[in-house]
Protein backbone atom coordinates (compact mmCIF):
# COMPACT_ATOMS: atom_id res chain seq x y z
CA UNK A 1 0.00 0.00 0.00
CA UNK A 2 0.85 3.98 -0.29
CA UNK A 3 1.99 5.89 2.34
CA UNK A 4 -0.30 6.39 5.87
CA UNK A 5 0.03 9.82 4.90
CA UNK A 6 -3.73 10.74 4.36
CA UNK A 7 -3.22 13.86 2.68
CA UNK A 8 -2.27 15.80 -0.39
CA UNK A 9 -0.29 18.73 -1.03
CA UNK A 10 -1.59 21.46 -2.50
CA UNK A 11 -0.03 21.07 -5.77
CA UNK A 12 -0.81 17.29 -5.72
CA UNK A 13 -4.96 19.01 -4.86
CA UNK A 14 -4.43 21.15 -7.98
CA UNK A 15 -3.53 18.61 -10.34
CA UNK A 16 -5.67 16.25 -9.46
CA UNK A 17 -9.03 18.84 -9.57
CA UNK A 18 -7.62 19.59 -12.87
CA UNK A 19 -7.26 15.76 -14.10
CA UNK A 20 -10.87 15.82 -12.28
CA UNK A 21 -12.06 18.62 -14.00
CA UNK A 22 -10.84 17.14 -17.27
CA UNK A 23 -12.51 13.89 -17.21
CA UNK A 24 -15.73 15.80 -15.87
CA UNK A 25 -16.10 18.05 -18.85
CA UNK A 26 -14.66 14.83 -21.27
CA UNK A 27 -17.48 12.50 -20.03
CA UNK A 28 -20.65 15.03 -19.77
CA UNK A 29 -22.87 11.70 -20.15
CA UNK A 30 -21.88 10.01 -17.21
CA UNK A 31 -23.51 13.22 -14.85
CA UNK A 32 -25.94 15.15 -16.64
CA UNK A 33 -27.39 18.18 -14.86
CA UNK A 34 -24.30 18.57 -12.35
CA UNK A 35 -22.22 21.35 -12.68
CA UNK A 36 -18.40 21.06 -11.99
CA UNK A 37 -17.80 24.13 -9.83
CA UNK A 38 -20.76 22.44 -7.07
CA UNK A 39 -18.35 19.06 -7.01
CA UNK A 40 -15.21 21.28 -6.90
CA UNK A 41 -16.46 23.03 -3.90
CA UNK A 42 -17.71 20.16 -2.12
CA UNK A 43 -14.04 17.78 -2.54
CA UNK A 44 -12.20 21.58 -1.93
CA UNK A 45 -13.95 21.43 1.56
CA UNK A 46 -12.90 17.90 2.08
CA UNK A 47 -9.23 17.25 2.17
CA UNK A 48 -9.96 13.36 3.07
CA UNK A 49 -11.94 12.53 0.05
CA UNK A 50 -9.61 14.16 -2.10
CA UNK A 51 -7.18 12.06 -0.58
CA UNK A 52 -9.09 8.73 -1.30
CA UNK A 53 -9.89 10.47 -4.74
CA UNK A 54 -6.47 10.68 -5.81
CA UNK A 55 -5.41 7.10 -4.35
CA UNK A 56 -8.38 6.03 -6.88
CA UNK A 57 -6.53 7.95 -9.58
CA UNK A 58 -3.05 6.35 -8.39
CA UNK A 59 -4.10 2.90 -8.61
CA UNK A 60 -5.69 3.57 -12.82
CA UNK A 61 -9.55 4.04 -11.43
CA UNK A 62 -9.89 6.95 -13.22
CA UNK A 63 -12.89 7.98 -11.40
CA UNK A 64 -15.64 10.14 -12.46
CA UNK A 65 -18.52 11.50 -10.81
CA UNK A 66 -21.79 9.17 -11.90
CA UNK A 67 -24.60 10.58 -9.93
CA UNK A 68 -25.71 12.91 -6.74
CA UNK A 69 -27.63 11.60 -3.96
CA UNK A 70 -30.31 14.20 -3.32
CA UNK A 71 -31.13 12.34 0.00
CA UNK A 72 -27.53 12.61 1.54
CA UNK A 73 -26.23 15.73 -0.74
CA UNK A 74 -23.55 13.40 -1.83
CA UNK A 75 -21.81 12.88 -4.79
CA UNK A 76 -20.85 9.45 -6.16
CA UNK A 77 -17.87 8.58 -7.72
CA UNK A 78 -17.23 5.26 -9.61
CA UNK A 79 -13.61 4.44 -10.69
CA UNK A 80 -14.44 4.77 -14.20
CA UNK A 81 -11.25 3.14 -16.31
CA UNK A 82 -11.86 1.03 -19.35
CA UNK A 83 -10.48 -1.78 -17.07
CA UNK A 84 -10.53 -3.19 -13.68
CA UNK A 85 -8.08 -0.48 -11.92
CA UNK A 86 -4.15 -1.59 -12.58
CA UNK A 87 -3.15 -0.75 -9.00
CA UNK A 88 -5.58 -3.11 -7.45
CA UNK A 89 -5.20 -6.26 -9.48
CA UNK A 90 -3.62 -9.46 -8.33
CA UNK A 91 -5.89 -9.42 -5.13
CA UNK A 92 -8.03 -11.73 -3.43
CA UNK A 93 -11.14 -10.91 -2.09
CA UNK A 94 -10.74 -10.38 2.00
CA UNK A 95 -8.75 -10.75 4.92
CA UNK A 96 -10.06 -14.21 5.65
CA UNK A 97 -9.32 -15.56 1.92
CA UNK A 98 -5.49 -13.93 2.47
CA UNK A 99 -4.94 -16.02 5.01
CA UNK A 100 -6.20 -18.96 4.16
CA UNK A 101 -3.70 -19.28 1.28
CA UNK A 102 -0.55 -21.95 2.24
CA UNK A 103 1.43 -20.02 -0.70
CA UNK A 104 1.45 -18.17 -3.46
CA UNK A 105 -0.42 -15.21 -1.34
CA UNK A 106 -1.11 -12.20 -3.32
CA UNK A 107 -0.07 -9.00 -1.96
CA UNK A 108 -3.75 -7.72 -0.92
CA UNK A 109 -6.95 -8.36 -1.19
CA UNK A 110 -9.70 -5.91 -2.39
CA UNK A 111 -12.50 -5.26 0.98
CA UNK A 112 -8.81 -4.23 3.41
CA UNK A 113 -7.69 -2.23 0.44
CA UNK A 114 -10.96 -0.27 -0.60
CA UNK A 115 -11.06 0.08 3.02
CA UNK A 116 -7.35 1.91 3.36
CA UNK A 117 -8.38 4.05 0.06
CA UNK A 118 -11.40 5.29 1.77
CA UNK A 119 -13.91 4.09 -0.51
CA UNK A 120 -16.09 0.94 -0.99
CA UNK A 121 -15.67 -1.92 -3.32
CA UNK A 122 -19.06 -1.55 -5.97
CA UNK A 123 -22.21 -3.71 -5.32
CA UNK A 124 -23.82 -5.92 -7.88
CA UNK A 125 -26.29 -3.09 -8.96
CA UNK A 126 -23.76 -0.67 -9.20
CA UNK A 127 -21.58 -2.32 -11.17
CA UNK A 128 -24.50 -2.41 -13.37
CA UNK A 129 -25.38 0.87 -13.36
CA UNK A 130 -22.02 1.81 -14.36
CA UNK A 131 -21.95 -0.65 -17.35
CA UNK A 132 -25.30 1.58 -18.11
CA UNK A 133 -22.51 4.39 -18.77
CA UNK A 134 -20.16 2.94 -20.96
CA UNK A 135 -18.39 -0.72 -21.73
CA UNK A 136 -15.97 -1.77 -18.80
CA UNK A 137 -13.83 -4.75 -18.11
CA UNK A 138 -14.23 -6.18 -21.53
CA UNK A 139 -11.07 -7.68 -21.07
CA UNK A 140 -11.24 -7.53 -17.02
CA UNK A 141 -13.52 -8.65 -14.07
CA UNK A 142 -13.78 -7.00 -11.12
CA UNK A 143 -14.39 -8.29 -7.54
CA UNK A 144 -17.77 -6.75 -6.32
CA UNK A 145 -19.41 -7.00 -2.59
CA UNK A 146 -20.55 -11.05 -1.64
CA UNK A 147 -23.48 -11.60 -0.07
CA UNK A 148 -22.66 -12.94 3.08
CA UNK A 149 -24.47 -16.73 2.90
CA UNK A 150 -22.37 -16.76 -0.10
CA UNK A 151 -19.06 -15.56 1.52
CA UNK A 152 -19.87 -17.76 4.94
CA UNK A 153 -19.72 -20.49 2.51
CA UNK A 154 -15.84 -20.04 1.46
CA UNK A 155 -17.13 -18.11 -1.70
CA UNK A 156 -16.69 -14.48 -3.29
CA UNK A 157 -18.54 -13.11 -6.33
CA UNK A 158 -17.16 -10.45 -9.64
CA UNK A 159 -18.31 -9.12 -12.54
CA UNK A 160 -17.48 -8.44 -15.84
CA UNK A 161 -18.84 -7.57 -19.35
CA UNK A 162 -18.51 -9.88 -22.35
CA UNK A 163 -21.07 -10.27 -25.50
CA UNK A 164 -22.41 -7.20 -25.05
CA UNK A 165 -23.85 -8.83 -21.31
CA UNK A 166 -22.58 -8.05 -18.10
CA UNK A 167 -22.64 -10.67 -16.57
CA UNK A 168 -22.14 -12.10 -12.29
CA UNK A 169 -20.05 -14.93 -11.68
CA UNK A 170 -18.37 -16.73 -8.51
CA UNK A 171 -15.05 -18.01 -7.39
CA UNK A 172 -13.24 -19.22 -4.01
CA UNK A 173 -12.42 -15.78 -1.94
CA UNK A 174 -8.57 -16.58 -1.69
CA UNK A 175 -8.64 -17.15 -5.66
CA UNK A 176 -7.04 -14.20 -7.64
CA UNK A 177 -5.78 -13.53 -11.47
CA UNK A 178 -3.55 -10.39 -13.39
CA UNK A 179 -7.09 -9.73 -15.26
CA UNK A 180 -9.21 -9.16 -12.06
CA UNK A 181 -9.47 -6.53 -9.38
CA UNK A 182 -12.09 -3.97 -7.61
CA UNK A 183 -13.38 -0.95 -8.39
CA UNK A 184 -14.51 1.58 -5.88
CA UNK A 185 -17.33 4.36 -4.60
CA UNK A 186 -16.33 7.25 -3.29
CA UNK A 187 -19.56 9.64 -1.74
CA UNK A 188 -18.50 13.21 -1.37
Amino acid sequence: MHSDKKELSLKESQELLETLKARFEKNTKRHEGIAWQDVAAKLTSDTGKLWSLNEMERTGGEPDVVGYDKKTGEYLFFDCSAESPKGRRSVCYDREALDSRKEYKPENNAVEMAAFMGIEVLTEEQYRELQKLGKFDTKTSSWVITPPEIRKLGGAVFCDRRYETVFLYHNGAESYYAARGFRGLLKV
